[in-house]
């Protein structure tokens, strides 16, 4: 992050988008670390569930049977981490059978066209 003056950073604006299943790539489990870092810097943050992303928000997952670790419990800290907003697109969660009480942390159930526009007022956009 690049100095403005002397001793403070420019803050950006980032968005991760979790788009892949939490069991079967690494790519949730990495994005959720990517995270926790960034915010480390004091940076404006948010993070969109789109597609099967909205599986890694689900309670109750159990992956010690397959030898994962089961990392969604971590999502519920996002707001500690100074995570402006959790988005997650509705459609997305009524295609796969869930509700807002199927997840394990509150969000925000929005549409494709204001993830589209979220998207678009960001400095930085990390697809996981």
């Amino acid at each position: 992050m690049a100095d403005v003056e002397e001793g403070q950073e420019e803050t950006k604006k980032f968005l991760f988008v979790i788009k892949k299943p939490p069991h079967g790539s690494i790519y949730p489990y990495e994005g959720l670390e990517v995270v926790l870092i960034v915010a480390a810097y004091d940076q404006d943050i948010s993070v969109a569930f789109v597609e099967d992303g909205v599986f890694c928000l689900v309670k109750g997952q159990e992956p010690a049977a397959i030898g994962i670790k089961d990392f969604s419990n971590t999502f519920r800290v996002m707001e500690d981490y100074g995570v402006e907003h959790l988005y997650v697109d509705g459609e997305a969660l009524k295609e796969r059978g869930l509700t807002v009480d199927d997840l394990v942390t509150p969000v925000e159930v929005v549409d494709k066209e204001t993830i589209s526009k979220v998207m678009q007022e960001q400095d930085v956009l990390l697809p996981f």
